[in-house]
């Protein structure tokens, strides 16, 4: 990956890293809220849990991905990089529908720009 630089790709992994923290904020406090809510809104919240849970890991995965990029090729790091935009912009439409949740809905978004900047460097 020579087209990067390592500035790039530590600002890049800042980002991911403090959108997994969100999102595992966000799942751990839908997690609290589903054990002592009515059951209306337990199905909305245990949503909203699990998509924080994905969102985190894929951040982390990408993670490992970038961190081990001298034993990974342009194209796998190009697909994992694709995968976390697009699951941040999901877990965003998500966490919009959940009161509290707007910061790690922000959170996502910032990481989703993070990866399209990321992905053009590649280019």
């Amino acid at each position: 990956m020579t087209t990067t630089s390592q500035e790039e790709l530590f600002r890049f992994l800042e980002d991911r890293f403090a959108c997994a923290q969100a999102c595992t904020e966000t799942a751990r406090a839908c997690a609290l809220r589903a054990s002592l809510v009515d059951p209306d809104g337990t199905e909305n919240q245990e949503l909203v849990r699990r998509k924080g849970i994905m969102c985190a890991e894929v951040c982390d995965a990408t993670c490992r991905v970038l961190s081990e990029q001298s034993q990974v090729d342009e194209d796998t790091i190009r697909v994992q990089v694709e995968w976390c935009r697009q699951v941040a912009l999901e877990s965003a439409h998500v966490f919009d529908r959940q009161p509290g949740a707007e910061q790690t809905a922000e959170a996502c978004r910032a990481c989703a720009r993070a990866c399209t900047d990321f992905l053009a460097v590649l280019l």
